[in-house]
């Protein structure tokens, strides 16, 4: 098995550049906005929590050049009184802190995977064709959670460490200048360590992440195809693959772990001997009688409160840098152009000379490549010229690789054509919305997807949905008739038993004939057909064709066909052949005007199966 590679380099793109982490999280602020209140009431609330431990160490110089040097048991008792009031203070910020960002985040969490997913389904076909599965899966999954988990307490504690730090050696500067510019004096080599580390770090977590995305790929992958694995008895070599990736992410992991190590040692062992010095000096004036006791306890006491803000950078810019590069991730799906606004400037054949038939389905010099073909490479489609008159019936046949498939996801637009344009009943379907081009156009393809729903609901998605539940009833068992789908009926709970992911419970004959149900529930103005029979035996094939042919005489149809069965429920015949359409008749004068159609009729062409990119 092939270990999936990244999109970017499926796209041949350089590697990532470094970003820095406060221009990508910026780009969060859209989905922050709405619940910008309670997140910055929440920062403020753990500011005041923060600054109030700072506190503890006032009163404890308090206490012991007070109370404690005057033998005064009712100040001790009063001090340590404050100190736990202050204590218990800080623990109900903190919580209150956590009750404020919980829900409005986990909305902001929400909203994301939401926005992601809306904008998936408006991407191109091409844009999917490039892009691995488990890599949309990962920024969908683990990404959004990072970003959540970021938002809750890393971003929060950067602010509040920060303020805390800057009012800490305050507060030390004030007491004590001297003691406070030994512990400041480590500042400058920290801020050159911790700008190195985010650089490197930043590629490191980038690398991961991507890898974490190309093993969600192997396992889904592995999933879905667990019957092949099984059938070829490749579960060895799979689970090598598998553990192949899985070591190649443990060594970035690794990595990751040893340069996060090595900074934490630096940003743990500096901040410690500025500490160990100012207590030796300290203990020294105290000695010589130019500081009091309580003003060195005090001291150490706030240096020691500010270890874990110190501390905590290392940590902190770690998981910022993750949450940077997850933000990346997410916006390099989400800055793809939509299908709806992917429309190039495409050559119109406007200069063609208008046909006096304006009704149907009309391909007028349509030509196609697809995005990512070489310059040099020669179009997938070109010169199409075909017209199918209203309420007609085109087969389409032709060699594999010919180009029909490629021809017949032209007309839904899940491809753009590249030059020349496509009418139906006159009008140019890129001038069409989405929504009413798919209304008017239904498709079913020779390889059928069922989603994790119910029959019936697989079914209905090719309706409009507008009508009501009697109405949609009355279609569904129409649909079904047409599509020899009865064997729903007969199912546990008939047309509300769940046919599984992928519809794997079902036989493929079965499930093409649901996806036939599909294509004609909605009784739509122009079905496109690719092959949808050829899963079914002869005898289900020539009832399902019985049916077929009554739909078929109140639509405007594009089939795709392999037998000549297909093609004689068509009026007339077009044949394809390296992305031309080389002739164009009824299946009897086909028959006694092109050897290349007899050849294909008769078995004598290249073997059956589905072309595509």
């Amino acid at each position: 098995m092939a270990v999936t590679t990244t999109p970017r380099a499926q796209e041949g793109g350089a590697a990532p550049r470094h970003r820095s982490t406060t221009r990508s999280l910026l780009r969060l602020w859209p989905y922050l906005r709405p619940v910008r209140a309670r997140f910055f009431t929440a920062a403020g609330v753990a500011v005041v929590a923060s600054c109030l431990g700072l506190v503890i160490p006032l009163v404890l110089k308090w206490m012991v050049d007070g109370p404690v040097a005057d033998r005064d048991p009712g100040g001790v008792w009063l001090g340590g009184a404050l100190l736990f009031a202050l204590g218990l203070a800080e623990a109900a910020l903190f919580g209150l802190r956590r009750w404020l960002v919980a829900r409005p985040l986990a909305s902001v969490e929400a909203s994301m995977r939401a926005s992601l997913y809306r904008h998936l389904q408006r991407l191109p076909v091409s844009f999917h064709d490039r892009w691995a599965s488990g890599q949309l899966l990962s920024r969908a999954t683990t990404d959004l959670m990072l970003l959540r988990l970021f938002l809750a307490f890393p971003l929060t504690f950067l602010v509040v460490n920060g303020v805390t730090i800057v009012v800490g050696f305050a507060i030390l500067l004030a007491q004590q200048w001297a003691l406070g510019l030994v512990l400041l004096a480590p500042a400058i080599p920290l801020m050159i360590f911790c700008s190195l580390f985010e650089k490197r770090y930043a590629a490191v977590a980038r690398t991961a992440q991507d890898q974490t995305g190309d093993l969600t790929t192997v396992v889904e992958e592995g999933v879905l195809g667990i019957r092949i694995v099984k059938g070829f008895g490749r579960h060895r070599s799979q689970a090598r693959a598998f553990r192949a990736l899985t070591e190649r992410v443990r060594a970035t992991e690794l990595r990751k772990a040893g340069m996060l190590a090595t900074i934490w040692a630096l940003i743990m062992t500096l901040p410690e001997l500025a500490i160990g010095t100012a207590l030796v000096l300290g203990t020294i004036q105290v000695a010589d009688g130019d500081l009091s006791a309580g003003t060195l306890v005090a001291f150490l006491s706030t240096a020691l409160a500010l270890r874990w803000p110190v501390e905590s950078l290392g940590f902190l810019l770690a998981l910022s840098q993750d949450s940077a590069t997850a933000t990346d991730r997410f916006f390099e799906v989400m800055d793809a152009t939509p299908a709806d606004a992917a429309d190039g400037p495409v050559e119109r054949a406007s200069v063609l000379p208008r046909q006096r038939d304006e009704g149907g389905l009309r391909f007028e010099g349509v030509e196609f490549r697809y995005g990512d073909a070489p310059a040099a490479a020669p179009p997938v489609l070109r010169g199409i010229d075909l017209h199918i008159r209203s309420g007609e019936t085109m087969a389409l046949v032709g060699a594999t690789g010919s180009g029909k498939t490629t021809l017949t996801a032209l007309v839904p637009r899940l491809h753009e054509v590249t030059r020349g344009r496509i009418t139906l009943d006159g009008r140019d379907i890129a001038a069409l919305p989405r929504d009413e081009l798919r209304a008017l156009v239904a498709v079913a393809f020779e390889e059928p997807t069922l989603f994790s729903a119910t029959a019936g609901e697989n079914v209905l998605m090719g309706s409009d949905g507008t009508g009501d539940a009697g109405a949609d009833r009355a279609a569904l068992v129409r649909a079904l008739e047409v599509a020899q789908a009865e064997f729903v009926h007969a199912l546990p709970k008939g047309t509300d038993t769940e046919v599984g992911e992928q519809g794997l419970s079902l036989s493929g004959g079965q499930r093409q004939r649901l996806a036939l149900a599909r294509a004609v529930v909605g009784a739509p103005r122009f079905l496109v057909l690719d092959d949808p029979l050829s899963a079914l035996d002869v005898h289900t094939e020539a009832r399902v064709e019985a049916a077929l042919r009554q739909v078929l005489a109140t639509t405007t149809a594009l089939v795709v066909a392999h037998r000549p069965s297909t093609v004689l429920l068509a009026d007339r015949v077009a044949l394809m052949e390296d992305g031309r359409i080389t002739a164009v008749g009824t299946h009897h004068h086909m028959l006694r005007d092109s050897a290349a159609y007899r050849a294909l009729m008769s078995g004598q062409d290249d073997a059956e199966g589905e072309d595509g990119p």
